[in-house]
């Protein structure tokens, strides 16, 4: 599956699931013929050379070819996933079964030991209220009536609620009509979970898909964003408009949105204040930069992306609550997922606040960050 959509008519997508140098040697191999026969071409996009190119463009390769490729890399792509939630998986499945261990029949008691597991999971209490209330009903119309078809239930439960999310802010970038651009993606969140990490595996992910991306550091309060900002884009070679400490954010955004508009930019990525969620000013200065964006282009921020660190747990739902109390937030980016036991705060974030996991960061590699799949993510937590 493409990580960004929006021109998948014009670029083939190879995927971002294995070594750089594995991956841009087996390209290179691959077409180096067809390569041979082309004249050189000036052009902006990445090069087949660049060891994070993921997309060929104009290139004869069979569709069984390019189906094999895809199918292989989805593959390593669901490895990857599992290693990554292996902790929140041995945590809900060691509990569960022990629950289930020796438990000839559903009773009360086997239920409530349940409960448990799963609230232990950070999946939340009026999230596993729902998920056992399924369960109960089905097992009243004795439609679950052993234990096998109780961890389909929870399975299916869990799946449902995600999709569910999907139905409120935004869950997918193809909403947006492909002739307005740039596609302005707002990232909010507090400082330490990841943000400034994000936008660099974000920018780098849809540029090598064939996209112009450009970043705004619109975070003027706090130097060190603004210089790790600058670490990601010479590393990733996405250009960043920056401006001095101190500047109006909605300054800085200004003129990212005309430079995005006179390179003919696909995608701008903004970066915004890190500051804690119960300061007064955030919802101020982020309206000025909504209103500065939208009279630039249409729908302008067409995502606002809170960053929530998985390993915060409650917190982190603590924090996605307030946020979308002044920010608008469309959609949840959950990072550091392979760092903790307890991921199932995915569930929780997508049933208590309706809002879509648009994508998970499961490792520190820039392609460790990945579209988040309701039925991988539930696969590999049970499987």
């Amino acid at each position: 599956m493409p990580f960004w959509r929006r021109k998948k008519d014009e670029f083939v997508s190879l995927g971002l699931s294995r070594a750089a140098s594995e991956r841009a040697s087996e390209i290179q191999t691959e077409t180096k013929t067809e390569l041979e026969k082309q004249p050189a071409q000036v052009s902006d996009k990445p090069s087949l050379s660049s060891p994070w190119q993921t997309s060929v463009l104009g290139l004869d390769l069979s569709i069984e070819q390019l189906q094999a490729q895809e199918a292989a890399l989805e593959q390593e792509l669901s490895a990857r996933f599992r290693r990554a939630v292996a902790a929140t998986r041995e945590s809900l499945s060691e509990r569960i079964d022990t629950v289930f261990a020796g438990a000839k029949k559903i009773d009360v008691e086997l239920l409530d030991e349940l409960e448990e597991a799963l609230i232990a999971a950070d999946i939340g209490v009026p999230t596993t209220m729902h998920v056992l209330e399924t369960v109960r009903r089905g097992i009243s119309r004795k439609e679950i009536d052993d234990i096998e078809k109780l961890k389909q239930a929870i399975k299916s439960e869990l799946i449902a609620i995600l999709h569910a999310s999907e139905q409120g802010g935004v869950a997918s970038e193809t909403s947006v009509p492909d002739n307005i651009a740039p596609y302005v993606m707002m990232i909010v969140g507090v400082n330490g979970v990841g943000k400034t990490t994000t936008i660099g595996k974000l920018a780098q992910r849809i540029k090598a898909e064939g996209n112009d991306v450009l970043i705004c550091a619109a975070d003027t309060f706090r130097a060190a964003a603004s210089d790790q900002l600058a670490i990601w884009a010479e590393r990733t070679g996405v250009p960043l408009i920056q401006q001095k400490q101190g500047t109006d954010p909605a300054a800085v955004l200004f003129d990212s949105m005309k430079a995005a508009k006179a390179r003919g930019s696909d995608v701008l990525i903004v970066d915004t204040a890190g500051r804690l969620h119960n300061k007064s000013n955030l919802m101020a200065e982020l309206e000025k930069m909504k209103r500065v964006a939208g009279r630039e282009v249409e729908g302008a921020p067409h995502e606002t992306l809170l960053v929530v660190d998985a390993v915060t747990g409650q917190n982190g739902l603590e924090q996605a609550r307030q946020f979308l109390k002044v920010a608008g937030v469309t959609g949840i980016v959950l990072t550091k997922l392979d760092g903790t036991a307890k991921g199932g705060i995915a569930v929780a974030i997508a049933k208590e606040l309706g809002l879509p996991i648009r994508y998970a960061g499961i490792g520190e590699q820039v392609d460790d960050l990945v579209v988040f799949d309701p039925e991988q993510y539930v696969n590999s937590l049970f499987n």
